[in-house]
Protein backbone atom coordinates (compact mmCIF):
# COMPACT_ATOMS: atom_id res chain seq x y z
CA UNK A 1 0.00 0.00 0.00
CA UNK A 2 1.65 3.19 -1.17
CA UNK A 3 0.97 6.81 -0.32
CA UNK A 4 -0.75 6.08 3.00
CA UNK A 5 1.24 6.96 6.10
CA UNK A 6 -0.81 5.14 8.72
CA UNK A 7 -3.72 2.83 9.40
CA UNK A 8 -5.96 5.81 10.02
CA UNK A 9 -5.16 7.13 6.52
CA UNK A 10 -6.40 4.06 4.71
CA UNK A 11 -9.46 3.77 6.92
CA UNK A 12 -10.35 7.41 6.27
CA UNK A 13 -10.08 6.86 2.51
CA UNK A 14 -12.23 3.73 2.62
CA UNK A 15 -14.91 5.38 4.74
CA UNK A 16 -14.96 8.38 2.39
CA UNK A 17 -15.65 6.03 -0.53
CA UNK A 18 -18.31 4.16 1.42
CA UNK A 19 -20.04 7.46 2.17
CA UNK A 20 -20.61 7.91 -1.59
CA UNK A 21 -22.63 4.68 -1.77
CA UNK A 22 -26.32 5.26 -1.24
CA UNK A 23 -29.27 3.12 -0.39
CA UNK A 24 -30.86 3.27 -3.85
CA UNK A 25 -34.40 3.67 -2.56
CA UNK A 26 -33.77 6.10 0.30
CA UNK A 27 -31.06 8.10 -1.53
CA UNK A 28 -29.06 8.28 1.69
CA UNK A 29 -25.50 7.21 2.38
CA UNK A 30 -25.14 3.67 3.70
CA UNK A 31 -22.69 5.12 6.24
CA UNK A 32 -25.25 7.60 7.54
CA UNK A 33 -27.85 4.84 7.65
CA UNK A 34 -25.54 2.64 9.72
CA UNK A 35 -25.41 -0.29 7.27
CA UNK A 36 -21.60 -0.69 7.33
CA UNK A 37 -20.59 -2.88 10.27
CA UNK A 38 -16.89 -3.49 9.71
CA UNK A 39 -13.88 -2.41 7.64
CA UNK A 40 -10.60 -4.33 7.71
CA UNK A 41 -7.38 -4.33 5.69
CA UNK A 42 -5.65 -7.61 4.77
CA UNK A 43 -2.27 -8.02 3.10
CA UNK A 44 -1.87 -4.27 2.76
CA UNK A 45 -4.20 -3.81 -0.21
CA UNK A 46 -7.22 -6.12 0.21
CA UNK A 47 -10.16 -4.39 1.89
CA UNK A 48 -12.81 -6.45 3.68
CA UNK A 49 -16.18 -4.76 4.29
CA UNK A 50 -19.10 -6.19 6.23
CA UNK A 51 -22.56 -4.67 6.00
CA UNK A 52 -26.02 -5.49 7.25
CA UNK A 53 -29.43 -4.42 5.98
CA UNK A 54 -32.53 -3.62 8.06
CA UNK A 55 -34.12 -7.05 7.66
CA UNK A 56 -33.11 -10.62 6.97
CA UNK A 57 -35.62 -10.61 4.11
CA UNK A 58 -34.48 -7.56 2.11
CA UNK A 59 -34.84 -8.43 -1.57
CA UNK A 60 -31.88 -10.06 -3.26
CA UNK A 61 -31.63 -7.65 -6.20
CA UNK A 62 -31.87 -4.62 -3.92
CA UNK A 63 -29.18 -6.11 -1.65
CA UNK A 64 -26.95 -7.05 -4.59
CA UNK A 65 -27.12 -3.47 -5.91
CA UNK A 66 -25.67 -2.06 -2.70
CA UNK A 67 -23.06 -4.78 -2.31
CA UNK A 68 -21.85 -4.27 -5.88
CA UNK A 69 -21.79 -0.47 -5.45
CA UNK A 70 -19.67 -0.91 -2.30
CA UNK A 71 -17.21 -3.11 -4.19
CA UNK A 72 -16.91 -0.64 -7.06
CA UNK A 73 -16.59 2.45 -4.85
CA UNK A 74 -13.82 1.08 -2.64
CA UNK A 75 -12.18 -0.74 -5.54
CA UNK A 76 -11.73 2.65 -7.21
CA UNK A 77 -9.02 3.62 -4.73
CA UNK A 78 -5.65 3.40 -6.52
CA UNK A 79 -3.93 1.34 -3.82
CA UNK A 80 -6.70 -1.26 -3.46
CA UNK A 81 -6.00 -4.58 -5.16
CA UNK A 82 -9.32 -6.19 -4.33
CA UNK A 83 -12.43 -5.72 -2.22
CA UNK A 84 -14.21 -8.47 -0.31
CA UNK A 85 -17.79 -7.49 0.50
CA UNK A 86 -19.76 -9.57 2.98
CA UNK A 87 -23.50 -9.18 3.42
CA UNK A 88 -24.20 -10.43 6.95
CA UNK A 89 -27.34 -11.95 8.42
CA UNK A 90 -29.28 -12.18 5.17
CA UNK A 91 -31.30 -15.00 3.64
CA UNK A 92 -29.40 -14.68 0.32
CA UNK A 93 -26.12 -13.57 1.88
CA UNK A 94 -24.09 -16.66 0.97
CA UNK A 95 -25.25 -16.58 -2.64
CA UNK A 96 -24.68 -12.84 -3.04
CA UNK A 97 -21.27 -12.97 -1.35
CA UNK A 98 -20.15 -15.86 -3.55
CA UNK A 99 -21.32 -14.10 -6.71
CA UNK A 100 -19.52 -10.88 -5.79
CA UNK A 101 -16.33 -12.77 -4.98
CA UNK A 102 -16.35 -14.21 -8.50
CA UNK A 103 -17.20 -10.86 -10.12
CA UNK A 104 -20.56 -12.15 -11.37
CA UNK A 105 -23.60 -10.08 -12.27
CA UNK A 106 -26.91 -10.47 -10.48
CA UNK A 107 -28.27 -12.60 -13.31
CA UNK A 108 -25.15 -14.79 -13.32
CA UNK A 109 -25.30 -15.15 -9.55
CA UNK A 110 -28.94 -16.27 -9.38
CA UNK A 111 -29.36 -17.81 -12.82
CA UNK A 112 -32.92 -18.77 -13.71
CA UNK A 113 -34.13 -17.51 -10.31
CA UNK A 114 -33.22 -13.89 -11.19
CA UNK A 115 -36.29 -11.89 -12.10
CA UNK A 116 -36.12 -8.56 -13.90
CA UNK A 117 -33.35 -6.30 -15.11
CA UNK A 118 -31.15 -4.93 -12.35
CA UNK A 119 -30.26 -1.86 -14.41
CA UNK A 120 -33.94 -1.04 -14.87
CA UNK A 121 -34.37 -1.22 -11.10
CA UNK A 122 -31.33 1.02 -10.64
CA UNK A 123 -32.76 3.57 -13.07
CA UNK A 124 -36.12 3.55 -11.28
CA UNK A 125 -34.38 4.45 -8.04
CA UNK A 126 -32.21 7.09 -9.73
CA UNK A 127 -35.30 8.80 -11.15
CA UNK A 128 -36.91 8.86 -7.70
CA UNK A 129 -33.70 10.31 -6.25
CA UNK A 130 -33.75 12.98 -8.98
CA UNK A 131 -37.34 13.86 -8.07
CA UNK A 132 -36.60 14.15 -4.34
CA UNK A 133 -33.52 16.30 -4.90
CA UNK A 134 -35.41 18.51 -7.35
CA UNK A 135 -38.24 18.92 -4.86
CA UNK A 136 -35.82 20.00 -2.13
CA UNK A 137 -34.10 22.55 -4.37
CA UNK A 138 -37.28 23.97 -5.90
CA UNK A 139 -38.90 24.29 -2.48
CA UNK A 140 -35.87 26.18 -1.19
CA UNK A 141 -35.69 28.50 -4.18
CA UNK A 142 -39.42 29.22 -4.01
CA UNK A 143 -39.13 30.00 -0.30
CA UNK A 144 -36.35 32.55 -0.85
CA UNK A 145 -38.33 34.44 -3.47
CA UNK A 146 -37.63 33.04 -6.94
CA UNK A 147 -40.71 33.31 -9.14
CA UNK A 148 -42.17 30.36 -11.00
CA UNK A 149 -41.53 32.09 -14.34
CA UNK A 150 -37.87 32.47 -13.42
CA UNK A 151 -37.48 28.90 -12.24
CA UNK A 152 -39.11 27.17 -15.22
CA UNK A 153 -36.95 29.13 -17.68
CA UNK A 154 -33.65 28.80 -15.83
CA UNK A 155 -30.75 27.12 -17.65
CA UNK A 156 -28.21 24.91 -15.95
CA UNK A 157 -25.50 27.53 -16.50
CA UNK A 158 -27.70 30.16 -14.85
CA UNK A 159 -28.53 27.83 -11.96
CA UNK A 160 -24.84 27.23 -11.26
CA UNK A 161 -24.18 31.00 -11.25
CA UNK A 162 -26.97 32.03 -8.86
CA UNK A 163 -25.85 33.81 -5.65
CA UNK A 164 -27.46 31.34 -3.25
CA UNK A 165 -26.73 30.88 0.45
CA UNK A 166 -24.72 27.87 1.64
CA UNK A 167 -27.83 25.77 2.07
CA UNK A 168 -28.96 26.59 -1.45
CA UNK A 169 -25.54 25.85 -2.93
CA UNK A 170 -25.50 22.45 -1.23
CA UNK A 171 -28.94 21.65 -2.65
CA UNK A 172 -27.81 22.71 -6.14
CA UNK A 173 -24.71 20.50 -5.95
CA UNK A 174 -26.78 17.54 -4.77
CA UNK A 175 -29.40 18.09 -7.48
CA UNK A 176 -26.81 18.34 -10.26
CA UNK A 177 -25.46 14.92 -9.29
CA UNK A 178 -28.74 13.43 -10.57
CA UNK A 179 -29.78 15.92 -13.28
CA UNK A 180 -28.33 13.87 -16.15
CA UNK A 181 -30.53 10.92 -15.18
CA UNK A 182 -33.38 12.54 -17.12
CA UNK A 183 -31.50 14.17 -19.99
CA UNK A 184 -28.17 15.52 -21.14
CA UNK A 185 -27.07 18.19 -18.67
CA UNK A 186 -25.25 20.66 -20.94
CA UNK A 187 -24.93 24.31 -19.88
CA UNK A 188 -27.75 25.55 -22.10
CA UNK A 189 -30.23 22.87 -21.05
CA UNK A 190 -33.14 23.74 -18.80
CA UNK A 191 -32.22 23.38 -15.16
CA UNK A 192 -35.59 21.94 -14.18
CA UNK A 193 -37.43 19.32 -16.20
CA UNK A 194 -39.78 16.46 -15.41
CA UNK A 195 -38.59 12.87 -15.03
CA UNK A 196 -39.52 12.43 -18.70
CA UNK A 197 -37.28 15.36 -19.65
CA UNK A 198 -40.13 17.77 -20.42
CA UNK A 199 -40.04 21.48 -19.55
CA UNK A 200 -41.96 22.66 -16.50
CA UNK A 201 -44.84 25.11 -16.96
CA UNK A 202 -45.44 28.10 -14.72
CA UNK A 203 -49.21 27.54 -14.64
CA UNK A 204 -48.87 23.96 -13.32
CA UNK A 205 -45.73 24.53 -11.23
CA UNK A 206 -47.28 24.26 -7.75
CA UNK A 207 -49.25 21.14 -8.65
CA UNK A 208 -46.06 19.58 -9.98
CA UNK A 209 -44.20 20.52 -6.78
CA UNK A 210 -46.98 19.00 -4.68
CA UNK A 211 -46.56 15.71 -6.54
CA UNK A 212 -42.82 15.75 -5.88
CA UNK A 213 -43.45 16.31 -2.18
CA UNK A 214 -45.49 13.10 -2.06
CA UNK A 215 -42.49 11.20 -3.40
CA UNK A 216 -40.29 12.87 -0.78
CA UNK A 217 -42.64 12.11 2.10
CA UNK A 218 -42.78 8.43 1.11
CA UNK A 219 -38.99 8.29 1.14
CA UNK A 220 -38.78 10.01 4.53
CA UNK A 221 -41.30 7.58 5.98
CA UNK A 222 -39.40 4.59 4.59
CA UNK A 223 -36.15 6.04 5.97
CA UNK A 224 -37.59 6.22 9.48
CA UNK A 225 -38.86 2.64 9.24
CA UNK A 226 -35.52 1.52 7.86
CA UNK A 227 -33.50 3.10 10.67
CA UNK A 228 -35.84 1.67 13.29
CA UNK A 229 -35.68 -1.84 11.86
CA UNK A 230 -31.89 -1.75 11.65
CA UNK A 231 -31.54 -0.48 15.23
CA UNK A 232 -33.82 -3.26 16.44
CA UNK A 233 -31.95 -5.80 14.38
CA UNK A 234 -28.58 -4.71 15.72
CA UNK A 235 -29.88 -5.10 19.25
CA UNK A 236 -31.24 -8.54 18.43
CA UNK A 237 -27.99 -9.71 16.85
CA UNK A 238 -25.93 -8.39 19.76
CA UNK A 239 -28.24 -10.05 22.28
CA UNK A 240 -27.92 -13.32 20.37
CA UNK A 241 -24.13 -13.08 20.41
CA UNK A 242 -24.10 -12.42 24.14
CA UNK A 243 -26.37 -15.38 24.70
CA UNK A 244 -24.14 -17.57 22.55
CA UNK A 245 -21.03 -16.39 24.39
CA UNK A 246 -22.70 -17.27 27.67
CA UNK A 247 -23.28 -20.80 26.37
CA UNK A 248 -27.03 -20.61 25.96
CA UNK A 249 -27.25 -21.43 22.28
CA UNK A 250 -26.63 -19.88 18.89
CA UNK A 251 -27.46 -16.37 17.84
CA UNK A 252 -30.71 -15.99 15.98
CA UNK A 253 -31.46 -14.00 12.89
CA UNK A 254 -34.25 -11.54 12.30
CA UNK A 255 -37.67 -12.86 11.38
CA UNK A 256 -40.19 -11.40 9.00
CA UNK A 257 -40.71 -7.72 9.79
CA UNK A 258 -43.73 -7.20 7.58
CA UNK A 259 -41.96 -4.35 5.83
CA UNK A 260 -42.75 -5.66 2.36
CA UNK A 261 -39.18 -6.11 1.14
CA UNK A 262 -40.29 -7.62 -2.16
CA UNK A 263 -38.83 -11.14 -1.97
CA UNK A 264 -41.33 -13.78 -2.93
CA UNK A 265 -42.15 -16.26 -0.20
CA UNK A 266 -40.76 -19.06 -2.36
CA UNK A 267 -37.01 -18.60 -1.94
CA UNK A 268 -36.37 -20.64 -5.08
CA UNK A 269 -38.32 -18.24 -7.29
CA UNK A 270 -37.67 -14.72 -8.51
CA UNK A 271 -35.80 -12.35 -6.23
CA UNK A 272 -37.30 -9.05 -7.07
CA UNK A 273 -37.66 -5.74 -5.21
CA UNK A 274 -40.08 -3.03 -6.22
CA UNK A 275 -39.37 0.68 -6.03
CA UNK A 276 -41.20 2.28 -3.15
CA UNK A 277 -40.71 -0.58 -0.69
CA UNK A 278 -38.48 -0.58 2.35
CA UNK A 279 -35.18 -2.40 1.74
Amino acid sequence: MTGLASQSDWKAEVWMQLATVVDPELDESIVDLGFVKGVELHEGDVVHIAFRLPTYWCAANFSFLMADDIRKAVGGLPWVRSVVVTLDEHMYGDQINAGLAKGLSFQETFGAEADGDLEELRRTFLVKAFQRRQMALLSHMTSVGYSTDRLVGLSLAELRALPLDESGKALVARYLERRDVVGRAHSGALAFVTSEGRALKAETYFGYLSGLRTVGLNAEFNSMICRGLLAGRDREVEAGRMKQAAGHGAATTCGTCGGGCGVRADASSAKNAHAGQVG
